[in-house]
């Protein structure tokens, strides 16, 4: 029979830095040129006009391939050297950021952070680099052998984030 008077004490960590108005002043929104995203993006830019707080935006490209060429042969192809496509994905990361700010938010104030390399990584690099108080990014929603192969960028960063997280799903209506 289960006693019900007992109280038990869980070993429940103590956060200090949580959500809450009076904190948040800064929201690292975690970007790429999608659905997925624009709906992080919105909802943001939201919570930042609500809370007065800024915004930083986040694009974080790959690292190119290790060869120094891309391009098929069969194609008839030029080949593209590896410094032209990091500065491809640069341009392509300003364009996404101008894009945002005119859409969403030229009355807010916004950071902008262009990184190479593991997004995991970089998006919790730069959550402690511009000490962010909370980071929205959006989820692919992939589940099953997908999940298990790609992995999940926004659990990833979940699991290892010193601030909260908040993961906005994309599910489309039935």
């Amino acid at each position: 029979m289960l006693n019900l008077d007992v109280k038990t004490t869980l070993p429940f960590k103590r956060y200090t830095n949580m959500f809450s108005p009076d904190n948040l002043h800064k929201i690292l929104i975690a970007v790429e040129d999608s659905p997925y995203s624009d709906q992080a993006v919105s909802y943001g830019f939201a919570l930042a006009r609500k809370f007065e707080a800024e915004i930083a935006l986040v694009h974080v490209n790959e690292i190119p391939v290790s060869t120094p060429y891309i391009a098929d042969p069969l194609l008839n192809e030029s080949p593209v050297m590896i410094p032209e496509m990091m500065q491809i994905q640069e341009e392509a990361s300003k364009n996404l950021f101008d894009r945002i700010q005119k859409q969403y938010g030229e009355d807010i104030i916004l950071y902008t952070y262009s990184k190479i390399g593991r997004p995991k990584d970089e998006i919790l690099a730069t959550a402690d680099e511009c000490k962010a108080d909370l980071i929205i990014m959006g989820t692919h929603g992939r589940t099953g052998f997908d999940h298990f192969i790609s992995g999940s960028v926004s659990e990833s960063v979940t699991r290892r984030a010193k601030c909260p997280v908040l993961i906005i799903p994309n599910k489309e209506a039935n």
